[in-house]
This record gives C-alpha cells, sequence and structure tokens, in this order.
C-alpha cells in the first residue's frame, strides 16, 4: 500500500466505510492531490451527498487514525473543519514534523464550532520524495449548543502548497507552518522556534 491515507473518521469514498460499495470507492486514496490543483480540496469529493460518518461535541477530544507504510520519512499535517463545503478550511491541530510516523492523532473540536454539518481534513506534506499534498476529508457533524462562527472563522486558514498555487514545499526541508492554530504538536527535531518555512 503506497504512501498514506485517512481511514477514521471514514473519508469520502474510502474503501474502509462499510456504507460504500466498490461502484463508489476511490481505490487510490493514498494518491495525493493532483499538481494542477484540479481537484483540491478533497480530490473533488466534496460534491458527494452528504453522510457524517462521525459525530463530535464542541470541547470534547477525539481520535482520528492513518493507515499506510510509504510515510516518506514523516513531514507535517493539520487537521481542519470546513463549514461551506471546502470554500475554506480552519486549522484545529498542526503536527510539526514527524507526521505520519505516528499513525493515531487525537484531537479537539474546538468550543466554538458552530454546530452542523461539516467537512473533516488531513493534509500532508510529505518530507521526502515528489513535492506533494496529501488530503482526505470526511463528512462530519458537529454537535453545539453555543457556537461562535465568528471566533471560529477567526482560526488559520489551512496550509496549502505544490498544487499549482503559486507556494511549493522544498524536500528534505521541514514545513512549518506560519499560522498553525492553538493545538500544536512537534517532532522530528522541529521545535516552537523554528521559523515558518516555506514563506508564501
Amino acid at each position: 500500500m503506497a504512501h498514506m491515507e485517512l481511514n477514521w473518521p471514514y473519508p469520502l469514498r474510502s474503501r474502509f466505510d462499510p456504507a460504500n460499495d466498490w461502484s463508489h470507492i476511490d481505490y487510490s486514496m493514498t494518491s495525493p492531490l493532483l499538481a494542477d490543483g484540479s481537484n483540491f480540496p478533497c480530490k473533488g469529493y466534496q460534491t458527494d451527498n452528504f453522510r457524517a460518518t462521525a459525530f463530535y461535541s464542541a470541547g470534547s477530544t477525539y481520535e482520528m487514525s492513518l493507515t499506510g507504510t510509504a510515510t516518506h520519512n514523516g513531514g507535517s499535517c493539520q487537521i481542519s473543519l470546513s463549514y461551506d463545503n471546502g470554500a475554506t478550511f480552519k486549522v484545529i491541530k498542526s503536527m510539526l514534523g514527524g507526521c505520519p510516523l505516528t499513525s493515531k492523532y487525537d484531537f479537539v473540536i474546538p468550543s466554538e464550532a458552530p454546530n452542523g454539518r461539516a467537512l473533516l481534513a488531513w493534509t500532508w506534506f510529505n518530507l521526502t520524495g515528489n513535492r506533494e499534498m496529501y488530503m482526505n476529508c470526511a463528512n462530519v457533524e458537529v454537535i453545539n449548543n453555543a457556537g461562535d462562527a465568528a471566533k471560529f472563522s477567526a482560526r488559520p486558514n489551512i496550509f496549502v502548497a505544490n498544487v499549482n498555487n503559486g507556494c511549493a514545499t522544498v524536500e528534505w526541508q521541514q514545513t512549518v507552518f506560519a499560522n498553525p492554530g492553538d493545538q500544536v504538536i512537534y517532532g522530528n527535531g522541529v521545535t516552537s522556534s523554528n521559523p515558518a518555512y516555506p514563506v508564501c
């Protein structure tokens, strides 16, 4: 199995989702986004009919898991949420360096996250190999009686590179997000003192 993919929560068109039949499965979920950017975000699957595969209560901690073998010596990842069908993604956790050398990551759904349907995305910029952006998205539902859309929208946008957007990562150079958000873990030699790289 090449590269890595999100296997929980079940992403759109995942072979791990028992509700998907063979005609609605992407068997190349481990493939990166196209370099021309034409299937950013979510490999274009955000237009599928909405069916939540996970339900999250704001303020609570949950776990995501990844599977695969080609970790490309790690890299940097983010977990984000979109409430506008992928037009914008707001960061809820950043893993700077060493991702996805660990297959499970916990994250907190922000207390201000609005109630309702959302896309949860996992994005990854690999340390070695071709310059690529990996992205899997899952339909989820957030439960919150006290959401604050304005506060949530002030969160940083996800980092985007290697998809024909004028920004590119560099092999063997750790990707350090300029705005990693308030949930951050560091690995593989990256610390909070590392400068943002690349600056796009």
